[in-house]
Parts: structure tokens; sequence; C-alpha cells
């Protein structure tokens, strides 16, 4: 059967079906304002019946102020940015704001695409991942009228709000704590760090702490594309093929860190005797490993969270540092 498209119910519709005027279908739709338990059975079985989807961009212009809270982000490939998602969700859900997202795939351009897309509904706020953005993203978003929220990164310029933690300073206490335990020939293995610059902060502070104690980097292993664990396990295979004497290896996060550990362990690789494994981002499952994973734990949900409590606040523009935890686990 072929399908015949059908013009969309329109309010005035639903207002004779229902009997009652556009003003009483608009109040009960936004259960805002006042009207009968009767009178809303009404209108919510002609809304039913009619198949009728109310016009949101026509209802945000018509209002004081929009309810729609856009994402823009990197990735949904792991944990982090569902786990922001999350966090950001619950609270602008109890605040009757609607979130909705688009994914950028670390691409720049992508992402000045999809923030200008984002801008047209006029959306309450904008959140996007980290600092660095391209000048036609940065010059919508200041002239957007709108709340900007850059998340899980401190080290820049804040446009309005920022909400994370330094990633710079994890990199830093990163190497601190592998220095500590006595390893100086210490090599990494990440993903594309000139699309993921939040990772490639924590590389460039990890080899400058390295360097300052005189323990420079001995090696690295770069795979094009997303991190993953299959990334992670590939790139410690070809680091480990090339590079004799490793004693700790940092992973550009727990993703990779874990795919290393797998390697490790199909390759009967002691570890932290033979090798020490050293992640970012405290995943659940590093936790769940026969040996748990030693990593940097950021506060994702919370941030998320914190995030979304200050878009419905209408919060001063500042800096939220939330900090991280460095978990010792016991691969390093």
């Amino acid at each position: 059967m072929e399908f015949k498209h059908q013009p969309a119910a329109t309010l005035a519709e639903v207002a004779e079906a229902a009997g009652v005027g556009e003003s009483t279908v608009s109040r009960v739709l936004r259960n805002h304002g006042s009207f009968s338990g009767k009178t809303r059975e009404r209108v919510m079985a002609a809304v039913e019946r009619l198949g009728y989807v109310p016009n949101r961009i026509a209802g945000t212009l018509a209002s004081t102020g929009s309810r729609l809270v856009a994402f823009v982000i990197p990735s949904l490939s792991n944990i982090v940015f569902p786990d922001v998602l999350r966090g950001a969700s619950a609270v602008l859900e109890e605040n009757r704001y609607q979130a909705v997202f688009s994914v950028t795939d670390y691409d720049p351009g992508k992402e000045e695409a999809l923030a200008a897309a984002m801008l047209a509904w006029r959306p309450a706020a904008v959140m996007l991942a980290g600092c660095e953005h391209t000048d036609g993203t940065v010059k919508m978003l200041r002239a957007s009228g709108c709340r900007v929220v850059e998340l899980l990164d401190l080290d820049g310029d804040a446009l309005d709000i920022a909400v994370g933690f330094s990633n710079r300073a994890a990199g830093r206490e990163s190497a601190a704590f592998l220095l500590k335990r006595g390893y100086r020939r210490i090599g990494y293995v990440g993903h594309d760090l000139n699309r993921d610059t939040r990772a490639g902060k924590r590389f460039s502070s990890f080899c400058e702490t390295l360097a300052a104690h005189d323990a420079p980097l001995v090696a690295r292993e770069i795979l094009p594309g997303a991190s993953s664990v299959e990334n992670g396990r590939l790139g410690l295979e070809r680091l480990l093929a090339r590079t004799t004497g490793l004693d700790a290896v940092y992973f550009s996060n727990d993703d990779m860190a874990l795919g290393g550990y797998f390697h490790c362990l199909a390759e009967g690789i002691a570890i932290p005797s033979k090798l020490a494994i050293f992640g970012y981002n405290g995943l659940d499952i590093g936790r769940a490993t026969p040996q748990p994973l030693s990593t940097i734990r950021t506060p994702r949900v919370a941030t998320g969270q914190i995030a979304a409590q200050m878009v419905v606040a209408n919060a001063p523009p500042q800096a939220v540092d939330l900090g991280f935890e460095l978990i010792e686990g016991a691969t390093a």
C-alpha cells in the first residue's frame, strides 16, 4: 500500500474537535493555567484521535523563553558523553526543559555546521565539549543570545560558562604518579590528538612532566580515528614490537588502556611487574577487570548535572572546576 502524506493536524482542529478554544488547548498541552479535568480529557482525546504534534519552534518564538537545550558532542562510542548527557537530562527534565543532541565525530567543521543547525531552533542554551572551536562557531555562539556551556575542559578562555576540570593537570598528575612508582621508560598509546584536543592537552603536559624529571617519553603509537578497545590493543602491540625495555605505558583513555590490558593477558605479559598500564576516565569496566585499572576518574555525570543546573538558574558567566580523582588501581 502506498503511503499518502496527510497534512499535519492544527491547533484549531484540535480545539474544534474538543469543543474548546485554542487558548484552552494550548494551556492543556503546556500543563499551565486553569482548566478542568474533563476539559483536559477532551483535549487529549482529540490530540490522540487527530495525531496532533505541537509546533515546538512556534511555541518557542511565541513564548518568553525557549525550553530547548542543545548538546553538540564529539562521540557516543564510549560512555563519557552519554554520562554527561545522563547527568544533564535528569536536571533538565525536572525543570521542564527538553534536551536534544548531535554528534560531531571530533570534526571541528562538523561542529560548526551542527551548532548552526541547533541555533536555528533558538535554544535556551548550547552545550559543547572543550574550549576549542572554529572561528565561525565562536562567532555564531557569541551572536546567538543564548547561554553557552563548554564541558569537560578548563584549559582555555570560556565563552560563557565552563564546567569540568583541567586536562593539562590530569596529564601532569598521571606522569607524576608513574614517576613516583619508579617507572622511567614510559611509552604512550593514543588516538587522533589533533581532533581530540583534550587528549592532546593531557599528552602534552604528560610529556612535559616526564622531561622535567629527566625521563623523557621513550616512544609513542598514535592510531588514526576514534579511540577504541581494539585500537588500544593494536597500538600496544605495535609499540612493543618496535620498542624494547618499556616499563610503563600511558594510554589516551580507558578504552585504549583496556585494549592494552587484553593484549598483555593474551601475550602473557605480567602486569604491572613487566609492564604497567595507566588510563584516563575511570570507567566502571576498569574497576571490574581482574586487576583494577590505574587511571584518572573524571566527574562526567556531575559535569552534566551542574551544567544543567547553571542553565536553569541562569547563572552568571564563570568556570566551575570539579577536579578529578587519581585511582591507584592495580595495573601500575
